[in-house]
């Protein structure tokens, strides 16, 4: 964001915001120049309970929320400054829908915008107690490389800003199973 210091009236788009995590840091930046974060989730409780943090952190004046899957949610042409998607996009219905909400992504950015994601890829479970490999409960779960490569394509022309993987391991608890989620985190940052 601070690529956009002194800037005004600056529209922002978080797809999949869940309860603000982002949004509200970027509204509390941004909300004495008049600008608007659209929060876009699934879910009607997260955006709830954003609605009351953002109350709580001073920023509820410049979240916008609108209740939607991510492949559904309309992004207007050029109508955005910076699109931020963290660990949302492995949750779209399809790889065609994926592929589609990024270059709606694309085309929603203003001149000179920012594009930032965060995706999870090769993701891994693992039975703690077994050490059983587990299928992965994630709608998209493609190699490292192959999205490395279709976000280079679909972003050819864009100044890449950062572009890094790491890999991130922890533990959860899913139907009373300890399970160990691995993965490779994909930042991806490009301006147009």
């Amino acid at each position: 964001m601070n690529h956009f210091d002194g800037q005004n009236n600056l529209q922002v788009l978080d797809l999949g915001s869940g309860v603000g995590r982002n949004s509200i840091p970027i509204a509390k930046k941004i909300k004495n120049t008049s600008g608007t974060v659209t929060c876009v989730d699934l879910l009607n409780s997260a955006l709830t309970k954003l609605q009351i943090y953002s109350k709580e952190h001073d920023a509820f004046e410049v979240i916008k929320t609108e209740q939607a899957a991510i492949e559904n949610y309309h992004i207007d042409s050029n109508a955005y400054d910076y699109i931020v998607a963290v660990s949302s996009l492995e949750h779209v219905k399809s790889e065609e829908d994926f592929k589609n909400v990024l270059h709606s992504m694309k085309k929603g950015t203003k001149n000179g915008g920012i594009n930032c994601l965060i995706i999870n890829s090769n993701i891994q479970e693992i039975d703690l107690k077994t050490n059983e490999a587990l299928e992965a409960l994630i709608e998209i779960n493609l190699p490292t490389e192959e999205i490395i490569r279709l976000l280079k394509s679909i972003y050819k022309g864009w100044k890449e800003v950062k572009v890094e993987i790491k890999e991130l391991a922890y533990n959860i608890v899913r139907n009373e199973r300890h399970i160990q989620l691995k993965t490779n985190a994909i930042t991806f940052v490009v301006q147009k």
